[in-house]
């Protein structure tokens, strides 16, 4: 008798599913649309992690770029640059991704292979290096454990170049950093490491009462041949750096590159009308509300050894003169760091602001008899 009554709902259950399947749905027909228009101008782009500032980043370039009809950005969190290259060439549908340079340039053969270019430079981001206060140098990481993010990730492979560069043996562990930083106020672990432009969310809510701080990164002659060197100030981490102390480190190169995509796909037409309508636009990322990095880019800056990606070059071409504007106080800001950095490296004490700002009405008298 069971089987039966088992039998009977197995075949009612059956015929509920055909007439489901062939009776027309009404309401979805009324909205469905073809697959290919859903997708039309839509790119997809991969960023790190939340803990940097890349998915703000991409967020910004997509308000920008949307035009909720024809252009529509998506972006997707990625597990940092090493992944995310190997997901630009073999993930199905990511279109691009932001890389760090140091990184692209390690993996160039994977990276080449895969046929991926770049669209634009985009900003420095900073080597983050947060350590218990007994800590006091990178030296004192020899044997101890050091948090670098997800392994295979971006701040995994730098840190361990960085080290290597150092000569500093420490124990790694791959923690995400939220969970990091806990164990680091903890005590369990010496110090996290953390690529990201500054100043980054993951240290947004450390007072000065949590016991921690950042290790200066000594600038070799080795280290200043494969980074470029920079310092944290007061002005990005308040609770965390002195006034009068900023603590050196060093930047690495972020990147906006483009996978490999047949010219006459939808997808490669789609990068395209993404690419004009970013660099067409790009000065309102310049205006109040936007992330400060932004007044670090350069539209037409190059990244030796990489092929841009043709459209962007094209742009480039097409709009030399408005690729090449700069603000006065953007350039202004991008010579006073490039004095600093000098005097840093070159061990002589630092300028005063009317010094720099004298240095700079030099450098633009300079400048105007180069024009005559």
């Amino acid at each position: 008798m069971t089987c039966l009554i088992l039998r009977h709902y197995a075949s009612t259950a059956a015929v509920l599913a055909a007439l489901l399947l062939a009776a027309p749905d009404r309401a979805g027909a009324a909205n469905a649309r073809p697959e290919s228009a859903n997708n039309h101008g839509v790119v997809e782009l991969e960023t790190g992690s939340a803990n940097g500032i890349s998915v703000r980043i991409a967020e910004e370039i997509a308000n920008v770029v949307d035009d909720g009809a024809t252009r529509r950005v998506l972006p997707v969190v990625g597990k940092g640059t090493p992944q995310n290259i190997t997901d630009l060439r073999l993930l199905r549908g990511i279109d691009m991704a932001i890389l760090q340079t140091d990184v692209l340039d390690q993996m160039r053969e994977a990276a080449r292979e895969g046929g991926i270019t770049y669209s634009a430079k985009l900003y420095n981001e900073e080597f983050h290096l947060l350590a218990r206060r007994d800590i006091k140098s990178v030296a004192d990481l020899a044997g101890q454990k050091v948090n670098v993010d997800h392994a295979g990730g971006g701040t995994a492979a730098s840190t361990s170049r960085l080290f290597a560069l150092l000569k500093v043996t420490a124990v790694t562990s791959n923690d995400d950093q939220a969970v990091a930083l806990e164990k680091l106020r903890k005590g369990q672990i010496a110090a996290l490491a953390f690529v990201a432009g500054k100043p980054a969310p993951l240290f947004r809510d450390l007072k000065a009462g949590d016991g921690l701080h950042f290790l200066a990164i000594p600038l070799k002659a080795e280290v200043n041949a494969a980074y470029v060197p920079t310092r944290l100030t007061a002005a990005d981490y308040p609770d965390l750096v002195p006034a009068d102390q900023p603590v050196d480190t060093v930047a690495i190169g972020a990147v906006l590159t483009v996978v490999n995509l047949p010219p006459a796909s939808d997808r490669y037409r789609n990068v395209a009308n993404f690419v004009d309508a970013f660099f067409t636009k790009f000065e309102t990322l310049l205006e109040p509300g936007h992330h400060p990095k932004w007044h670090e880019v350069n539209l037409a800056a190059d990244v030796p050894g990489w092929r841009r990606f043709q459209p962007a070059d094209q742009w480039l071409k097409n709009n030399a003169n408005a690729s090449a504007k700069m603000s006065s106080q953007d350039f202004k800001a991008i010579f006073t760091r490039f004095i600093d950095e000098r005097r840093q490296l070159g061990g002589g004490a630092a300028l005063t602001q009317q010094q720099k700002d004298e240095l700079f009405k030099q450098f633009e008298r300079w400048q105007a008899e180069q024009k005559k």
